[in-house]
């Protein structure tokens, strides 16, 4: 553990599963309150289901991500669905009440992939000690309990719209992987023209 903690690469990929799973559960905790403080959603209803397609959708986004993955690199899966992430959480931050129920349910969608493609790129990126640098990935799930709670936080100084803003950070962190990750070995995709 040490040596691999040594290594720049493996705090960086760290920092990314922090910011996914941060990305993934500050959303899904906050959207209900979000759409009844700024829209007068009811919460037990209309909030809640929205937060069970959110869900539903990342299962659906998985589904695909796994498709795109036989016949594009991981790396270029990740910036699309990130940059389409960022986009459906602009609309859900500033759009109207209607926008705003409708893109954050597709939050979960483009960010179905965000886990394992990250998680793969990490693995990818060492030679040797697997094992051990799965263990320090697993831990970034931390990021769960640290970016709700950020969030919450800057929403009882600023509001809670200025609070959501934190995500456009984890999910920029995200983008970034995409653009410095080197994988030893890039995922094998298949030519559908030859």
């Amino acid at each position: 553990h040490i040596m691999l903690f040594k290594r720049r690469v493996v705090i960086l990929f760290f920092i990314g599963m922090i910011c996914y799973v941060g990305t993934e559960q500050g959303t899904a905790n906050w959207m209900s309150q979000f759409l009844s403080t700024y829209h007068g959603y009811d919460p037990q209803t209309t909030g809640a289901k929205a937060v069970a397609y959110f869900w539903g959708l990342m299962t659906a986004g998985g589904v695909l991500g796994l498709v795109l993955l036989k016949i594009m690199d991981s790396r270029k899966v990740l910036i699309i669905f990130t940059v389409l992430a960022l986009v459906f959480l602009s609309a859900a931050i500033f759009g109207s009440a209607k926008i705003s129920l409708l893109a954050f349910p597709w939050i979960g969608f483009f960010a179905s992939v965000m886990y394992p493609i990250i998680f793969s790129l990490a693995l990818n990126s060492v030679k040797e000690h697997h094992g051990s640098f799965s263990g320090i990935m697993v831990t970034g799930i931390i990021g769960g309990a640290i970016v709700p709670l950020i969030i919450g936080w800057l929403g009882d100084f600023w509001g809670l719209r200025n609070g959501m803003l934190f995500l456009y950070l984890t999910m920029g962190y995200i983008l970034s992987i995409g653009f410095w990750a080197k994988p030893i070995i890039t995922n094998k995709t298949i030519r559908l023209f030859e």
